[in-house]
């Protein structure tokens, strides 16, 4: 088998002879001569559009995939495939590619997705032979000629017939072909549609890059961390090895004395084994001294916690010192307030001569039963006057606690009603200040 530097398009796929209808095979001969070019004529039919890929090849009877070709040709594509003139094509092949053997064989043409569009009837690569020549010049046979031709044009018929039902099959494909169209149409917009959705899909997966590169800036981060931790505990290390490397070049230079001494004097050989066994033993304290450094180092890291722990209770100790203090100054100035306040309350309710309280409040009812007291306390007289006249007092702040807004009996100080406990807290201070208990309690018994 014969090919040409580029194979053309074939399949492996068993064909259907459903489409061989679409390129009708003209003037094919029975036979063919040997050692002369042939030329092969083809016609497209309505329906058929040529490609730049097609071709046309020689196949041996009984082939079952567009691969067991002989030789091919490429096909011409015509200038104006509308034209009736450029319907009918021709392809040349020449001798050197042409089978040997007398074969049956046959033409088809395959389009560039390797399906075959149309096959002729079989022919033979044979010489002429002298039969052949009598059967035209010897009368006798006219007869059998003339039956072969009538078998000949039934066959023709035959063929038309076989020619208008594979046009009617073409039609019917033609219609599949369409409705295939109409599917292919409707595919593509699903395509669309799922090319969206790629995008989308990619839109989100680029987000996901985008937070996947800002989690590896963190790692990175937390690598060149560690890295400068992991360079620390190596240099830490190369300093370990550099004692280490001393303790052995010692150990070397008193094995080099050994030998020395060795040569010197043989019986040094015990003392020898015995500094073995002395550096066997630094070579444990040695350990057992890493392990107290490690040991060392945990309790110092604990210790490192155990002073931050301490340090944030420290903080938050300020922090709570600070609101108190801040807590008690304003308690003073209140204080400050409430003293300056008392006296001023006082300053209303000391007498201004040595008549007493009872001199100078002619609506006490009982006197003054402490008119004996020095009046030099302050404090001292202000009780007085609430122990004199008790009743008065208590009957004026029952009254003004049954009214919208509350008024202190003592200082007149003026509470909204809906701040009653505001209120009573506040006249017994005056009370705790300036009376005995058993006025707290009368109080208390009144309400």
């Amino acid at each position: 088998m014969e090919k040409t530097i580029e194979d053309p398009p074939t399949s492996a796929v068993l064909l259907d002879r459903c489409h061989f209808s679409q390129v009708i095979f003209n003037s094919v001969e029975k036979f063919y001569v040997p050692g002369g070019d042939i030329t092969c004529y083809y016609t497209f039919t309505q329906h058929f559009i040529p490609r730049r890929k097609d071709w046309i090849g020689i196949f041996r009877v009984g082939w079952k995939t567009t691969r067991e070709y002989y030789t091919f040709m490429w096909v011409a594509l015509p200038s104006d495939i509308n034209n009736e003139s450029t319907k009918q094509q021709e392809v040349q092949f020449k001798a050197y590619y042409l089978p040997k053997d007398d074969e049956y064989y046959q033409f088809c043409y395959v389009d560039q997705d390797g399906v075959v569009r149309g096959a002729s009837i079989p022919f033979q690569f044979r010489p002429e032979s002298e039969e052949d020549i009598l059967v035209v010049t010897t009368k006798g046979k006219v007869e059998e000629i003339e039956q072969h031709n009538k078998e000949l044009c039934k066959e023709n018929q035959e063929l038309k017939d076989s020619c208008a039902s594979l046009q009617k099959q073409n039609s019917d494909l033609q219609a599949e072909l369409q409705q295939k169209q109409e599917e292919l149409e409707t595919l593509q917009s699903i395509n669309k549609k799922l090319e969206q959705k790629v995008k989308e899909q990619k839109a989100c997966w680029e987000t996901e890059l985008l937070q996947l590169k800002e989690h590896n800036q963190k790692v990175s981060s937390e690598n060149e961390k560690m890295g400068i931790r992991v360079d620390q505990l190596q240099a830490q290390l190369s300093t370990q090895e550099k004692e280490m490397e001393k303790l052995v070049q010692g150990d070397q230079d008193k094995a080099e004395q050994l030998e020395h001494l060795k040569k010197e004097n043989g019986q040094l050989f015990l003392s020898l084994t015995e500094q073995r066994e002395q550096q066997k033993k630094l070579q444990q304290i040695v350990e057992d001294m890493k392990q107290k450094e490690t040991t060392t180092t945990k309790k110092q890291q604990e210790l490192m916690d155990e002073n931050f722990e301490l340090s944030r209770r420290l903080s938050e100790n300020k922090i709570i010192c600070d609101v108190l203090q801040r807590e008690k100054e304003r308690m003073e100035k209140e204080n400050d307030h409430l003293k300056r306040e008392n006296s001023r309350l006082l300053s209303y309710m000391v007498p201004t001569s040595d008549q007493g309280c009872a001199g100078q409040n002619p609506g006490l009812v009982y006197g003054n039963p402490y008119s004996g007291i020095q009046e030099s306390s302050a404090p001292n007289l202000v009780s007085i006057c609430f122990m004199s006249c008790p009743y008065q007092i208590l009957r004026k702040f029952q009254q003004q606690m049954q009214t919208l807004c509350l008024n202190c009996p003592i200082c007149d100080k003026i509470f909204p009603a809906r701040e009653k406990q505001i209120f009573e807290d506040h006249v017994f201070c005056h009370f705790s200040l300036s009376i005995p208990a058993f006025w707290i309690c009368a109080v208390h018994s009144l309400e």
